[in-house]
This record gives structure tokens, sequence and C-alpha cells, in this order.
């Protein structure tokens, strides 16, 4: 379990990093609720970006990407709801686009890792 742990962080902490040598803004990392936890909430521009990180330090149980099932993607739509439900309660309701990324973080053995931004990966209805 504390490997996992490590390997998570390690791979937040990259996904951080490349947000923001594209520009955007981190807001909050692992932001909490009730239903769960949102990795990392930034912006691009005027657009709210609600980021799942994913990693995988092999390809045995698929790739960062597929673990993204359906209903994980109904989890963090969930996530997203609450979180602007939070900023409407407090008085700053989020008035722009949002939207939900995946970056899924591949981690080689020799400490080297792949970044895949997927932009739009998670659709709302």
């Amino acid at each position: 379990m504390h490997d996992r742990r490590v390997t998570g962080q390690r791979a937040e902490t990259l996904a951080a990093l490349h947000l923001q040598r594209q520009g955007y803004g981190i807001i909050a990392r692992n932001w909490r609720c009730a239903q769960g936890e949102i990795d990392i909430i930034a912006t691009d521009g005027a657009t709210l970006v609600f980021v799942e990180v994913r990693a995988r330090r092999s390809t045995r149980q698929g790739t960062p990407e597929e673990s993204i099932t359906p209903a994980k993607q109904r989890r963090l739509i969930e996530l997203a709801a609450a979180y602007l439900q939070t900023l409407e309660e407090q008085g700053q309701p989020w008035i722009g686009p949002w939207r939900i990324d995946v970056i899924a973080v591949r981690l080689a053995a020799d400490g080297s890792a792949a970044v895949r931004h997927l932009s739009h990966a998670v659709e709302a209805e």
C-alpha cells in the first residue's frame, strides 16, 4: 500500500509540473469531499479543469488510461459537480466552462516517466 501511495504521489507531482509547463494554473491538489477526491483542480485560460491522474509501473493490468472505467467516469463527474456546488455555497459560483481531463503516467523501472495528457477525457451529459 505504501508503495502505491508513493507511486501515486510521484505521478501527481509529475502531472502538476506538466500542467504548469503548459500554462495551467493549479488551484488545488487532492481536494476531498464526502464523495471522494479530485487529484488536481486547475485553470486552462478561462476553463476550470478537473484532472484525474492515473499511474502504472507496467502494462500488465492495462494502460493508465484503460483504468478509467464507466463507473470511474461517473464518479469524476459527481466530484466535479460537488466542487462546483461548494463554490456556489461559498458565494463564488463558477460561471465559465469546465472539463475533466486525465493525465496518464507510465513510470519505468529506470526512474523515467512518460506523461500523456488527455483533454476532455470524460464527458458530462
